[in-house]
């Protein structure tokens, strides 16, 4: 009986299991149709993924020469540690920061903002996690390739800078470029993607596009580790075109060695052609290597570096040449003189004033450094009175001395091709109503102050050696510039070809001036350091240096000691008559121009003439005396 009932039921059981294999056969025909069918294209560019991967290759950037073809900066290969991201493939990132950072000298925090970065912004293919790294880095990373698959070792040209921070300031440094960049029109509609290296600072931020090339690529394909087995295709990178610049190196070292020795260790040195505005040295002490930001700026070293950079007071980061106001001094006389003449507060035929020690203004009394009698221009020049010059500043009124900063430019920026260029604040109404808002109408002993460089006087070393400068060169203000020019790449009709550039036209402006104005003030500036000037300890015959001292107070008298010491200047340009270089220098906190900045200027004229001959070549330059 029983098994009779087994019997029947046997049929039932079969049609059971033949139902299951039929919708089981169903499902996997309907998976297979939707994966090979329906999906192929989706699949298959996934498996192609798998195995192919696009490298790239970074074009090298430009060189950048001075004036003479030494080289400034270049680029060498070296090894970068790589995080790729990969689809399918997640990145631990917990383990990566618990074995990299000691691993590879790498800081914590650094390895938490890249993978931010990348977390962030999924048009990251990848990061760089550290830049140059040793044998000793590419030995860990091979050796841990299976358990680190998607870390890579890749090639890249690497900038180097000159050591000991020599033209850090000018040649500024490159980055990568920032999510904040990403968003400028500048970057964003010109086809910038995450990673990109970019100038910036100094030259290669303003000259980027030039020295930046075009990147290239390597397709290859690789194993299920993530090892190349085979190149597919390359696109060869289109290198950076070669940037030469106004610098003469010698100059440049000469002022950076005055800067290091001189007495504060803080200060700027600038030499140019006064007849182009090619820009020969330009130095801003205390300096910075360079190199932090290319070789160490991802290790703990490095950042801390940095840190430390930032943290300075002496500020080295800061360019004091384009961002440093300061008041001018007794330099400021020398456009004071010029505007003068040309309003006619004073005449050639009589430009005696009163010196008497100092002037008088309500219960102020403002001193002279020497009491001078009523000496003329000239001589009110040479012997620095600043008595005169108080007098000089009341007939011309603050009308004429705005005026006169209107036709110098001292209230524009110069055009300098360096990033930031700060303008001066000069005397005004309105300056005086933000700078002492307690006090804010102008009075007569505001005028006395603006008249010779003081409290309401802030310039620029930049605009200060461009403006006196132009009087050598009847009026002609340039703009200063350190592009000579940039070198061609590739020949003309090929898809490589970036054509040469030279710089253009630099003149920016004509101060009007009467010949005869011009030249007294030469006269009396040549005076200042082959007469019986404030100058004459720098005085070397066939040098014909014409300049002006300048001792920039910073506090009140009585305070002025250690580092509230007054300033010193010293602006000048050589030879008198027929100018080649003009060269200004700050020497901050320090004491007297005529002790600490004029010698630092000397120095330089003596590297200049040496390079350049004299004698029957040049019988202009023989020395001149006008009296």
């Amino acid at each position: 009986m029983r098994i009779h009932d087994r019997t029947q039921n046997l049929p039932a059981r079969i049609r059971t299991v033949q139902i299951i294999v039929l919708a089981l056969t169903t499902v996997c025909v309907v998976r297979l149709y939707n994966l090979q069918i329906v999906h192929s294209d989706y699949y298959h560019e996934r498996a192609i993924n798998q195995r192919l991967r696009t490298l790239l290759i970074p074009a090298p950037r430009g060189t950048i020469l001075d004036r003479n073809g030494k080289v400034l900066v270049d680029s060498r290969p070296v090894y970068d540690v790589v995080l790729q991201r990969e689809k399918g493939k997640q990145i631990d990132r917990d383990k990566l920061l618990a074995d990299l950072p000691e691993a590879l000298d790498l800081d914590p925090e650094y390895l938490k903002e890249r993978f931010a970065d990348m977390g962030s912004n999924p048009a990251y293919e990848s990061v760089v996690i550290k830049e140059n790294a040793t044998i000793h880095d590419i030995a860990w990373i091979e050796a841990r390739s299976l358990e680190f698959p998607l870390l890579h070792i890749e090639q890249r040209p690497q900038r180097h800078y000159p050591e000991n921070g020599l033209l850090a300031h000018v040649l500024g440094y490159v980055g990568e470029i920032s999510s904040r960049q990403l968003e400028l029109p500048k970057y964003k509609n010109n086809g910038f993607k995450p990673g990109d290296v970019i100038g910036k600072e100094g030259l290669e931020a303003t000259y980027d596009q030039f020295l930046r090339g075009r990147d290239g690529s390597r397709t290859v394909m690789v194993d299920s580790l993530g090892r190349i087995r085979d190149v597919v295709d390359v696109v060869e990178p289109i290198p950076g075109q070669d940037l030469v610049t106004t610098i003469d190196l010698d100059l440049q070292l000469a002022a950076e060695e005055q800067l290091r020795n001189s007495a504060s260790q803080r200060g700027v040195i600038i030499a140019l052609d006064p007849n182009n505005g090619e820009i020969l040295a330009l130095a801003s002490y205390p300096t910075f290597d360079t190199n932090l930001f290319t070789e160490r700026i991802t290790t703990k070293k490095g950042r801390a570096e940095y840190a430390a950079l930032l943290r300075d007071p002496d500020t080295p980061l800061y360019n004091r040449a384009i961002r440093g106001r300061y008041p001018p001094g007794s330099t400021w006389k020398i456009p004071m003189a010029i505007a003068g003449l040309q309003q006619g507060a004073i005449t050639l035929e009589d430009s005696h004033l009163a010196c008497g020690g100092g002037i008088q203004i309500g219960n102020k009394f403002t001193r002279c450094m020497g009491n001078h009698g009523r000496p003329d221009l000239h001589t009110a020049i040479m012997k620095s009175c600043d008595g005169y010059f108080y007098r000089l500043g009341l007939k011309m009124g603050l009308s004429g001395i705005m005026e006169m900063v209107d036709e110098f430019k001292l209230n524009e920026r110069t055009g300098i091709d360096l990033p930031h260029e700060l303008t001066n604040w000069t005397p005004s109404p309105e300056f005086k109503a933000r700078f002492n808002p307690r006090a804010p109408r102008w009075t007569d002993i505001d005028t006395v102050y603006a008249s010779f460089g003081q409290v309401y006087d802030f310039v620029t070393p930049i605009s200060l050696v461009r403006a006196i400068a132009a009087i050598a060169v009847e009026g002609k203000l340039y703009r200063p510039h350190f592009l000579k020019g940039i070198r061609q790449v590739g020949e003309p009709g090929d898809d490589h070809y970036r054509p040469a550039k030279d710089y253009g036209n630099a003149l920016a402006g004509v101060i009007s001036v009467a010949p005869e104005n011009r030249e007294a003030v030469v006269e009396a500036m040549w005076s200042v350091v082959n007469d019986a000037g404030t100058a004459r300890g720098i005085q070397k015959a066939g040098y014909d240096i014409a300049g002006k001292t300048g001792t920039a107070q910073v506090v009140e008298l009585g305070k002025d000691v250690g580092r509230n010491k007054d300033h010193a200047w010293f602006v000048s340009y050589a030879p008198a008559f027929k100018p080649e270089i003009a060269v200004l220098a700050l020497i901050e906190n320090s004491g007297f121009g005529s002790r600490h900045a004029a010698p630092a200027v000397r120095a330089l004229y003596d590297v200049y003439f040496e390079k350049t001959p004299r004698g029957d070549q040049y019988p202009e330059h023989i020395a001149h005396n006008p009296r």
